[in-house]
């Protein structure tokens, strides 16, 4: 390894963003001893947004870019070659651009209601009293869907179902802990029974002719088992805070419930960004014109949630900005493990940076095929450790944030996620491949 000045201060940054995540917590609390709306307060509020730290680590990190390497050179035809616009322009910005849009279509009230009516039907076949069923229903259906609607929109959906009946009701820490580590874990995972809805299968599949078929067969009813077992062991483990009759939401009763070409119209939109997911230009056309489709309907809209979905966005784009800087260090050490090292190296790593980062760098280095599998296998195995770990874990933490006192703290992230992380490192080192 021989980095580069700009690769060391790249990695640095990208150290203190990650140890900055950490201290999210503590940035809000140090808010709350300034008066209300003081520069102070929003000074401290904005450094404890998870959502901004990626981003401000960026923006740091350009500027000593511009230092170090000038801000733009330009070559004979006055084109950008080099310079940190030369670097941001050899980026792909595509995912958080995706990520964006997908997850302002699926915070819309016609999905929303979609989704939930779907896991209140699968609720009611399954032997258990209401409350469990529903908690049940949407922790495996919910990230399962994300196979065929992608992840970012599952967690989107999901996420929203657990604020509005369980989040809120005053459940304990330990719970709600527990079931955050849960849905990241599940939303992961959730997302390999297809090529096209998890990200850190998107950066590999085409490279190496992944299609609907392999995903199954080695990753797909795997992480089905272990979604399933998971969910019932947690649910079962609070089984007395999940007792008692279901309080079905009234929270659209003031609205008009949406027919069912409005709900149809959604779907064929997300099914059209879907499609297009790696062609930035004609999806952000199709979002313009989705925005004008929910302005129409607005009497059967909820307001459209882009702050939230910009801020994603925004932690994406500078995890991509700093996360370029990081394979000096990262291709020799994935190239370098052996299958189950890999494995487990993949699911640690994953912890500390993006898993959709992790695999396009493995993409970079000649693998074998079971080394293929095992360096993916951890990745999705270990995306619910951390918010950083999963391209849609911000969303998720984004909907589920206010609900915690004082913000979410990564150590209880991490604490209720090591369980459902363990049953899916057994699913996929001792459950059978099945087909080349």
């Amino acid at each position: 390894m021989n980095p580069t000045t700009l690769e060391v201060i790249g990695t640095a940054m990208f150290a203190l963003a990650v140890l900055h995540t950490f201290l999210v917590s503590k940035f809000q609390h140090l808010a709350h001893k300034y008066p209300e709306g003081s520069i102070g307060e929003n000074t401290f509020h904005f450094l404890g947004e998870v959502e901004a730290v990626f981003g401000i680590w960026s923006a740091l990190f350009i500027i000593f870019y511009s230092f170090v390497s000038g801000f733009a050179v330009y070559d004979e035809s006055h084109h950008v070659v080099g310079g940190a616009l030369g670097y941001l322009e050899s980026l792909n910005y595509t995912e958080p651009a995706f990520v964006f849009v997908i997850m302002c279509m699926a915070g819309t009230r016609p999905v929303i209601i979609f989704a939930e009516k779907i896991i209140m039907s699968i609720s009611k076949i399954i032997p258990m009293p209401a409350k469990m069923a529903f908690y049940v229903s949407a922790l495996i259906v919910g990230p399962l869907l994300g196979s065929f609607i992608t992840e970012p929109a599952a967690m989107t959906v999901t996420a929203l179902i657990l604020l509005d009946y369980f989040y809120s009701n005053k459940m304990s820490s330990k719970f709600m802990y527990a079931t955050l580590g849960l849905l990241f874990v599940n939303i992961s995972v959730g997302g390999t029974l297809t090529h096209f809805a998890a990200p850190p299968v998107l950066m590999v599949a085409s490279k190496w002719n992944w299609g609907i078929g392999h995903m199954f067969m080695h990753f797909g009813w795997k992480a089905v088992i272990a979604v399933i077992i998971s969910t019932l062991s947690i649910a079962f483990m609070f089984r007395d805070e999940l007792t008692g009759k279901l309080e079905i939401k009234q929270k659209h009763d003031n609205y008009m419930v949406p027919t069912w070409w409005i709900t149809l119209t959604h779907l064929v939109f997300m099914a059209g960004v879907v499609y297009t997911a790696h062609h930035m230009v004609f999806f952000l056309g199709l979002f313009l014109f989705f925005l004008g489709f929910h302005t129409v309907t607005q009497e059967y809209q909820d307001k459209m949630k882009l702050k939230e979905s910009l801020l994603v966005g925004f932690f994406l784009g500078g995890l991509v900005t700093l996360g370029g800087m990081q394979a000096w260090w990262l291709k020799p050490i994935l190239s370098s493990l052996g299958d189950l090292t890999l494995f487990l190296g993949s699911t640690a790593l994953t912890g500390i940076t993006d898993n959709a980062a992790l695999t396009y760098l493995g993409s970079l280095v000649e693998l074998t095929d079971s080394q293929k599998y095992n360096l993916v296998a951890g990745a999705v195995t270990g995306g619910g450790l951390t918010v950083i770990a999963n391209a849609p874990n911000p969303a998720g933490f984004g909907i589920l944030k206010d609900s915690f006192k004082d913000g979410i703290n990564p150590m209880g992230l991490l604490l209720g996620a090591l369980f459902p992380t363990f049953i899916c490192i057994l699913a996929y080192q001792l459950l059978p491949s099945f087909g080349q």
